[in-house]
C-alpha cells in the first residue's frame, strides 16, 4: 500500500517495538507498506486444498507410494513459512501412501546460516512435528555429509546434502517472496542454496552480481535457471509453496511440480508485495522487518531501496540485528569496505575463499557506489558499520535529518516499512 503526503510522522517496526520518524512539511513523502490482502480463514484447509489440487503433478499420496525414505526440506527461523502447519499434513498424506513417520526426515535448509538450536527447532516446528519425525540441520559446512555431483554446464560446482540426494522422495517447502538473487524465494531455492555446500552457493550468489545489481522481482533469470537445474539433478520431486501476508498468515498455497507450482505462486506474490512508486526518491528509508536477526538477513532491505532511490541519493537502513553482521561469516568484515571492482578481483584470484560472503559484499558495494548508505542498528557497532562502509547513526531521526541537509528540505522521501518484502514498481 502506497501513500503520498507532505510532512508527517511515520512509524517503522523495529524488532518487538517501533521507531518514529518525523519529517518537515516541505518534504515530499511516500510511505510504502505491505498491501492489505485477505489471508485464508483456515490455513489447514488451504494446505489440504493445495495438496488435493496439484499443479503439473499427481497427488502426493500417489507420487510417494512405495518410497522407502522421504526427506522434507524446510526453511529455517529466518523465514516465515508456516512449517508447523504444513508438515503434519504432509506426514498424514505420506501415511496414507503407506510411508510411516520413521521413514521421513525433515532437513532444515540452512543455506549457509548457522544451525538452529534445539529450542529454536522445537519452537519453529512444534511438537506435532518433532515428536513424529527427526528434524535435523543441513550440515553445509561438513563436506563428508555432502555429495559431489560435478558441475553444471555453466561451471557451478554441485555439492548437496547426501541425505536429500539419496532419498526416494524429496519435497521442498518455502514461501514466495521477491528476492534479489533468484528473483523470488521458494521453488528450487530450497535446494540451492537451501541444502547445498558453500561452493555451490558461492557460485550462484556470485553469478547474481556479474550481470546486474539485482534480479529482484524477475522470475526468469540466469540464477533461477541454475537453481532449477541443480534441483532437478538432486531429484526434487515436488514443492509446497505459500504466499503470505506481512504478518506471516497464509494467503494461498501451491503444491506440485517444482517449476510450475512455483510460477503459479509468483503471479500472486507480485500482487501481494508489489508497490507502485511515483518515481525514484532522493532519500529511501528501509526498515528490515521481518528480516531482523543479523545483517546477513537484513541486507535484503538494500535491494528494494536500491530500486526506489535515485542515483546519488541516500538509503537509510533501519534494523535491530541482535546477532550482529553475520554469525556464520564473521571474516567478511575484512573486505566489505572495498569497492566492487576490488572485491570481484579478490574473488576471481581466490583471495576471498568464502565466495558466498564475497558475493554479498560485492552486491553491497554496488549499492553503495550508486547511493550513500546510512545504518541505524542497535546490534551493529559504529566500527562494524564503517567496516561495511555505511555511515552509522544512533537514531533514525538523526540519519534522515542528515540526509535532508544533504538533499534539501523539499527532498523526496520514500519509506519502505517492510523493505525485504517490498517490490518497488516504478513508472515505465
Amino acid at each position: 500500500m502506497t501513500t503520498s503526503k507532505r510532512g508527517q510522522s511515520v512509524y517503522l517496526p523495529y524488532g518487538d517495538t517501533e521507531v518514529k520518524l518525523t519529517l518537515p512539511p516541505s518534504a515530499r513523502l511516500t510511505v510504502v507498506s505491505p498491501n492489505p490482502v485477505e489471508p485464508v480463514s483456515d490455513p489447514v484447509a488451504e494446505i489440504r486444498r493445495a495438496l488435493a489440487e496439484p499443479i503439473g503433478a499427481v497427488p502426493l499420496r500417489d507420487a510417494a507410494r512405495g518410497a522407502r525414505s522421504v526427506v522434507i526440506l524446510a526453511d529455517d527461523l529466518t523465514r516465515q513459512t508456516p512449517v508447523d502447519t504444513i508438515i503434519p499434513l504432509l506426514l498424514d498424506e505420506l501415511e496414507e501412501a503407506g510411508i510411516p513417520d520413521a521413514q521421513v526426515t525433515v532437513l532444515i535448509a540452512l543455506g549457509t546460516h548457522r544451525p538452529m538450536t534445539g529450542p529454536e527447532i522445537e519452537s519453529r516446528f512444534g511438537t506435532a512435528v518433532t515428536q513424529r519425525v527427526a528434524v535435523v540441520n543441513n550440515p553445509w559446512y561438513d563436506l563428508a555429509q555432502l555429495i559431489d555431483l560435478g558441475v553444471t554446464p555453466n561451471g557451478t560446482p554441485i555439492q548437496v546434502s547426501r541425505l536429500a540426494y539419496e532419498a526416494d522422495f524429496l519435497i521442498g517447502l518455502g514461501s514466495i517472496v521477491p528476492h534479489h538473487i533468484p528473483g523470488y524465494s521458494a521453488g528450487a531455492k530450497i535446494v540451492q542454496p537451501g541444502i547445498s555446500g558453500a561452493a555451490t552457493t558461492g557460485a550462484t550468489h556470485y553469478l547474481s552480481t556479474r550481470t546486474r545489481r539485482s534480479y529482484l522481482g524477475l522470475v526468469d533469470n540466469p540464477v533461477r535457471a541454475e537453481m532449477e537445474r541443480i534441483a532437478e539433478l538432486v531429484g526434487l520431486n515436488a514443492v509446497l509453496n505459500t504466499v503470505l501476508d506481512h504478518t506471516g498468515r497464509a494467503v494461498r498455497a501451491f503444491y506440485g511440480d517444482p517449476r510450475r507450482a512455483f510460477r503459479a505462486g509468483v503471479a500472486l506474490s507480485r500482487e501481494v508485495y508489489g508497490a507502485a512508486l511515483p518515481g525514484p526518491a532522493d532519500v529511501v528509508v528501509a526498515g528490515s522487518h521481518p528480516c531482523d536477526i543479523e545483517f546477513w538477513q537484513a541486507h535484503k532491505s538494500l535491494y528494494p531501496a536500491d530500486i526506489a532511490v535515485r542515483a546519488g541519493g541516500t538509503i537509510v537502513v533501519v534494523t535491530p540485528c541482535p546477532e550482529g553482521v553475520a554469525v556464520s561469516h564473521r571474516d567478511m568484515l575484512q573486505f566489505t569496505a572495498l569497492d566492487s571492482a576490488r572485491i570481484a578481483a579478490l574473488i576471481e584470484d581466490g583471495t576471498i575463499g568464502d565466495v558466498v560472503s564475497g558475493a554479498l559484499a560485492l552486491a553491497w558495494a554496488k549499492t553503495r557506489e550508486r547511493a550513500d548508505v546510512s545504518l541505524v542498528s542497535g546490534g551493529i557497532s559504529d566500527e562494524e558499520a564503517r567496516a561495511l562502509r555505511f555511515t552509522p547513526f544512533a537514531a533514525l531521526q538523526d540519519a534522515v535529518d542528515a540526509a535532508l541537509r544533504r538533499h534539501g528540505p523539499e527532498a523526496t522521501v520514500t519509506v519502505l516499512t517492510h523493505a525485504p518484502e517490498m517490490l518497488p514498481l516504478l513508472p515505465g
